[in-house]
């Protein structure tokens, strides 16, 4: 496994060789149908190192995500923004986001076979230490990480940012071997206190289960998203210091599980 020293070395080595942070999309299919993801890394880290997921908001893989996929590279991981709809959809309209949404959650196997396609295509990087992958995701990314981590997919650790909480089964429960972080807001109203306690107690049927949740007082759904407020969504609004926090509990969070 990776070990946190490495990463430290990493930044002195990118500093020294004054890197830069590299983009480019990657282009796969499922099933015929075509998708593009969003690839971050620094070019200066010439050993493989640990992968990151970034699933997208409801709305499909936009600015937002990319630019979480940078700001992962710029701390020495290689990051991917997953497209979960298909090449090219993207939408400001919440009817639209919903159906493509709701296409996807219907088939609770083919949701997770799309999250688990992105892990193929991350780990297939050269950039990238396979051994070392983690997930985060955003809203209906937050729930994509989750249904990952229920089909007992091996990653290093999940986090989910102002997610859906879907309460696993027995069974998913006991699948579950990654380590989980949830950061939520204390007034999302897409999340209620008695969705959050069944999403709780439905983990707390695997003892051996590492998992945590932080709740930010006061804060909506969405509240990492500086352009939450435009959306016209009462239930949406930006909070700077939750975000911060949160990231900042992220950014530990994925130092403990890659140290492992």
């Amino acid at each position: 496994m990776f070990k946190r020293v490495i990463p430290f070395s990493l930044l002195l080595c990118s500093l020294t060789l004054q890197a830069e942070v590299q983009t480019q999309d990657v282009v796969y299919k499922i099933d015929d149908e075509e998708f593009t993801a969003y690839l971050a890394y620094d070019d200066a880290i010439k050993e493989p190192h640990p992968g990151v997921l970034v699933f997208p908001q409801w709305w499909g893989l936009s600015d937002y995500e990319k630019g979480r996929a940078r700001m992962l590279a710029e701390m020495g991981y290689v990051a991917l923004a997953v497209d979960m709809y298909g090449t090219g959809k993207l939408t400001d309209e919440p009817e639209q986001a919903k159906t493509w949404m709701q296409a996807v959650t219907a088939d609770k196997e083919w949701w997770r076979e799309r999250a688990l396609k992105a892990m193929e295509i991350l780990r297939d990087q050269k950039q990238v230490a396979a051994d070392d992958v983690a997930a985060i995701g955003y809203c209906f990314g937050g729930g994509t990480v989750l249904q990952a981590a229920y089909a007992g997919a091996d990653l290093d650790g999940v986090v989910s940012f102002h997610g859906s909480l879907p309460a696993a089964d027995e069974e998913e429960a006991n699948r579950i071997v990654t380590p989980l972080l949830v950061l939520n807001g204390g007034d999302d109203p897409f999340v209620s206190d008695e969705v959050q306690l069944e999403f709780q107690q439905k983990l707390e049927q695997n003892p051996a289960l590492d998992w945590q949740i932080i709740t930010y007082g006061g804060a909506r759904h969405s509240f990492t998203d500086p352009g939450a407020d435009k959306r016209g969504i009462p239930a949406l609004k930006y909070d700077a210091k939750a975000d911060q926090r949160s990231w900042r509990a992220m950014r530990h969070f994925l130092q403990d599980v890659f140290a492992d």
